[in-house]
């Protein structure tokens, strides 16, 4: 019976290891391979928006096995090899380059030491994204758990350490990918078109940190208000205040030098007024930088229930100094932006408009993903060069497509003045074996309807989805959510894009860009054409902006820097010279000009910035080495929407 159960456990593997396309590893190097693969790659303070000196970065050789599911961590010395944080298992910086199936678990083990100068601080330690699931043990106690590939999350592991000496981390992670209906994006366990290879595990920068064992700044929320010329900023501490309360100061700091402040108990929020405010715009993104620090004060406001005077006026002025006899207890750097989101009239509808003054958005499609790291770049130098092409190419904004990058990738748009739509990853289950006349990716197919989603599946959805927003809306240059992409998991649109709405009402929001449409929900009406002729057309519905949110497309395989060698390369349209790529895309853009003109299109993004895997459709090859077009010419031809 047991060799029958057995036999029964090893064809089952053998059979989902079919399902599955081993990742291609070693073949495709980008500039930044070799720095990467010598650790000289993610050394940057990670959190560009809540800086503190001090802190621990653990990126790097970690132990790592990949076991059953029912398997107990690995002992001793039964690790398989090491693993290169923070790039993901299937990937070549990785050092490893294997699968992860749904029935397989990824262990992570290191060691560490605190520093000597963190006696007496708490400890957190920070992971910036693991795709999927994971529990992470301290010293062979949990430390708690972590569902969500996308966002980042945090332990205090204080109370785990040993008094000295060496510490250990063991992290344990599974990922369904493409089997489960979680966020996921584009990756598949079968690759194929348009859907590429999976990332599990860790692979965004892994690191930690000592915090005031009193209390500390846990969160900024700096939200400017361009019309009245001020930012409201809201600092929220890691504890609850007591009995000797807590107050922060926030200075506003132009070129170095302290422009405004304010202060206030923690957990609360003031309103700073700029003087002569330099507003931020792609060709002049101005940043403010902040100063905060918290402080134990002495509790200013009188005993009793809090109608005596805890809320309201009395609160805020009793809190309006910082005494010269506060104990200091935590300081940060962060900036903001002063700029406003919203739409205008035009001659044929909503327009964009960025501080008050219409703005066309002109950009790319842009996935993120990489051949040697995958969903990680492979170095802050190679994440910056693909955003800093963009602009020398005259784009002005991308649309960041159903994945999330880490923070210095905003921060590097906020400096450089890149607006961004931010793309919420795609929830959706691949099914292997369709019904007649469907489609395992898309939900709507004529008169079938949206699908209804599951209660647990929905939760975390939205649950993810909040995530997403609050860890980046403190950035300016993101400017539209997008909930849904061409139906990929798409359920209660109309309500989502409110509930997004009602969470950030300072941008605008893009309910699903592509294909199904819901009448009124959203701000934009968002076209996918991939035609010779584009095919735009305007919505009944007149209140929201028209956008083209995909188009383009078009293919130029460039040999040696092909992903696949043995598989069809594609592209909506695929063309043999540069010349003839060119001329293409100028009678594409073109068109887009002709639409601004004569329909109101606000907005037009191009498909894509580089190629990614079997699609060749990129300004770029996947390894980054070649301009297809060059930017300086792309720059000439982006100049006619901005003139006409």
């Amino acid at each position: 019976m047991r060799a029958s159960l057995l036999l029964f456990a090893l064809l089952a593997l053998v059979a989902r290891a079919a399902e599955i396309t081993p990742p291609r590893t070693g073949h495709m190097p980008t500039p930044w391979t070799a720095d990467a693969s010598a650790g000289r790659a993610w050394q940057e303070y990670p959190r560009p928006q809540l800086v503190r000196e001090r802190w621990l970065n653990l990126n790097g050789l970690w132990d790592y096995a990949i076991t059953p599911l029912a398997t107990a961590a690995p002992a001793g010395q039964a690790y398989d090899g090491k693993i290169r944080v923070p790039y993901a298992v299937e990937s070549t910086l990785s050092g490893v380059g294997r699968s992860l199936a749904p029935n397989q678990r990824l262990w992570y083990h290191r060691t560490f030491e605190i520093p000597a100068d963190w006696r007496g601080a708490r400890v957190a330690v920070h992971f910036g994204a693991v795709d999927y699931e994971c529990q992470l043990y301290v010293n062979g106690a949990p430390a708690g758990s972590h569902r969500g590939g996308f966002d980042p999350f945090s332990f205090d592991i204080t109370d785990l350490l040993k008094p000295q000496g060496p510490q250990e981390l063991v992290l344990a992670v599974t990922d369904p990918s493409s089997e489960g209906d979680q966020p996921r994006g584009k990756q598949r366990l079968n690759q194929t078109g348009i859907w590429y290879t999976p990332a599990s595990g860790i692979w965004q920068t892994a690191w930690l940190e000592p915090l005031p064992a009193e209390n500390a700044i846990a969160e900024i929320r700096a939200t400017p208000d361009v019309d009245a010329g001020s930012v409201r900023v809201a600092v929220l501490g890691t504890v609850p205040v007591a009995a000797q309360v807590h107050a922060f100061r926030v200075q506003v700091l132009d070129g170095g030098k302290v422009v405004a402040e304010a202060s206030h108990r923690i957990d609360r929020e003031v309103t700073i007024s700029i003087p002569q405010p330099r507003l931020w715009s792609p060709h002049q993104p101005h940043l403010y930088d902040l100063r905060v620090e918290l402080f134990r004060v002495k509790n200013p406001v009188p005993a009793g229930p809090p109608r005596m005077g805890y809320f309201g006026a009395a609160e805020k002025n009793a809190f309006a100094q910082i005494p010269a006899d506060a104990v200091p207890l935590d300081s940060v750097k962060s900036y903001f932006a002063m700029r406003k989101v919203s739409l205008m009239p035009g001659a044929h509808g909503p327009v964009f408009a960025l501080n008050n003054q219409p703005l066309f958005h002109v950009g790319t499609l842009d996935q993120g993903y990489w051949p040697d790291g995958l969903l990680t770049p492979p170095s802050e130098a190679g994440m910056r060069h693909d955003v800093d092409f963009l602009k020398r190419a005259g784009f002005n904004m991308l649309r960041k497509h159903i994945k999330v990058e880490p923070a210095l990738y905003y921060a590097h748009c906020d400096r450089i003045g890149l607006l961004v739509w931010q793309d919420m990853p795609s929830a959706m289950r691949v099914l292997t074996t369709p019904p007649p006349g469907t489609d395992s990716q898309h939900v709507r197919r004529d008169d079938q309807g949206f699908i209804i989603k599951r209660s647990d599946a929905a939760t975390q959805y939205e649950l993810e989805l909040r995530r997403m927003i609050d860890t980046l809306r403190h950035h300016p240059s993101i400017v539209m959510w997008v909930p849904f992409n061409e139906g990929w998991g798409q359920y209660d649109t109309t309500r989502i894009a409110a509930a997004v709405k009602a969470l950030d009402p300072t941008r605008l929001v893009n309910a699903v860009s592509g294909w199904t449409d819901v009448p009124g929900a959203g701000d934009v009406f968002d076209v996918h054409t991939y035609r010779e002729k584009l095919e735009i057309a305007r919505s009944p519905d007149a209140g929201r902006a028209l956008v083209v949110g995909e188009f383009g497309g078009l293919g130029l395989p460039v040999s040696d820097h092909l992903w696949w060698t043995d598989k069809r390369n594609w592209g909506y349209q695929t063309y043999k010279t540069p010349a003839e790529l060119t001329a293409q895309y100028v009678n594409r853009f073109d068109q887009i000009v002709a639409a601004k003109r004569e329909l109101g299109v606000c907005a037009s993004i191009y498909t894509q910035t580089t190629d990614v895997e079997g699609e060749v459709n990129g300004l770029l090859t996947y390894d980054r080495r070649v301009e297809k077009i060059p930017a300086a010419e792309l720059a000439k031809i982006h100049a006619k929407v901005f003139a006409n």
